[in-house]
């Protein structure tokens, strides 16, 4: 209850007010518009040093691979850096509109991702690697609309959950209420599960999860949830829903050993190859594993395995601690977020990039199953890439405006 009197606090001295007596309006107008002093540039510095990086990692993954190329080296490179570029302006153009005055199109975002995952599932959408989770754009560009469900699901819950909180001034949701976000989350992931993609089911699982945390959802209804979320993973292996490469995914996590040429043969060589680098790795472009191509997707759901092996232990840590320092910036401005709506979008965005970056890693690692979610910044793809800038800018503008209110 205290941290939600703050935000009421803190709105009572919205910028729409006239300014504080004796305070120039040139200071006012410096405070507002200055990007030095209002943009969180350990975050935003953080973003861009990642995207740089995995765009080395993309290009030393698939310089060799012609068969993926066409016989241009720098295909997947410029492509990434591409990807980044417009990323970044998204973010920058997030920042400009404001994360406030998004909220008004949070229906027409949230719908959007509701009909492009039906149009996954009809004649239009296409299958890569097993599941059909992709629209074709033509020349060679695709799109995954489970990514925009993640930001859909994120506003659509925190625009539910604050306008009840605030309007009915209570510390935690009502049922009414949470059911209500738990449609708005249920809907589009059994449309991603559908398709069928289990990683990025779990990833919206997850967000769903820690935005009901955040908004005070009484403990009763998590571990419910939590209940609700293993009967569902054993109906669902239980009914067929999984294809059958799925299926040897998750029998190969738990048996390590099975069939390690075939089904195991991943998540054996990710580990060799990240093994390969010991701690200060083989230089980058210069790993033998990486070369020789062994391993399979390692632009993309493996991009951590060439991190491993080409700059070592040091060097991957650096990355871990650069994400590490993305969520601890995320959480900063979820804290300080002037309004409820605000600490909320930043919260399932934390939720979001934790949980996917964990996951990611982990099955490079072998601790995880593979269920091909890529690693925020660094895994080739224009929809994760737009995805996770998009998030970075919804957290740059909401710091934005907390700081507006300082």
């Amino acid at each position: 209850m205290r941290a939600y009197r703050r935000h009421v606090t803190v709105r009572a001295y919205s910028s729409d007010q006239p300014p504080a007596a004796g305070r120039p309006l040139r200071e006012l107008f410096a405070d507002r518009y200055s990007p030095v002093r209002t943009v969180d540039l350990p975050l935003l510095g953080a973003a861009v040093a990642l995207t740089i990086l995995g765009t080395l990692l993309v290009y030393s993954a698939t310089r060799n691979r012609t068969d993926l190329t066409g016989g241009d080296p720098e295909f997947f490179f410029l492509r990434h850096t591409l990807n980044g570029a417009i990323g970044l302006g998204l973010a920058l153009l997030l920042v400009w509109l404001g994360h406030r005055r998004l909220r008004d199109a949070v229906p027409v975002l949230y719908l959007s991702s509701i009909v492009l995952s039906l149009a996954v599932l009809s004649p239009l959408g296409s299958s890569i690697n097993g599941s059909r989770s992709w629209i074709q754009l033509g020349g060679g560009f695709a799109f995954q609309p489970s990514e925009l469900v993640k930001i859909g699901v994120i506003l659509a819950m925190a625009t539910v959950l604050s306008a009840h909180l605030e309007s009915d001034r209570l510390e935690r949701p009502g049922v009414r209420t949470v059911l209500q976000a738990l449609t708005l989350a249920a809907v589009p992931s059994v449309l991603v599960l559908l398709a069928p993609d289990v990683g990025q089911t779990m990833v919206i699982a997850a967000i769903a999860l820690g935005i009901l945390l955040a908004a005070g959802t009484g403990r009763a209804w998590l571990l419910g949830l939590a209940g609700v979320g293993v009967a569902t993973g054993v109906a669902v292996w239980q009914l067929g829903v999984l294809d059958e490469y799925q299926v040897n995914r998750f029998a190969a996590f738990a048996n390590p050993s099975l069939d390690p040429a075939g089904v195991g043969y991943n998540t054996n060589q990710a580990r060799i190859t990240i093994g390969a680098g010991g701690l200060t790795g083989e230089g980058l472009f210069n790993g033998g594993q990486t070369t020789g191509q062994f391993v399979p997707e390692q632009h993309t759901d493996f991009i951590f395995t060439v991190a491993g092996e080409e700059l070592g232990f040091v060097g991957s840590g650096g990355i871990i601690a650069l994400l590490g320092l993305v969520l601890w910036r995320a959480c900063r401005i979820a804290a300080r977020a002037s309004d409820l709506y605000g600490t909320l979008t930043a919260a399932g965005i934390v939720v979001w990039l934790a949980f996917q970056t964990f996951q990611n890693i982990g099955m490079a690692l072998g601790i995880m199953p593979v269920t091909g979610v890529p690693l925020p910044f660094l895994s080739y793809g224009g929809s994760s890439m737009f995805a996770v800038w998009a998030a970075v800018g919804l957290l740059l503008a909401i710091g934005v405006r907390s700081r507006e209110r300082l």
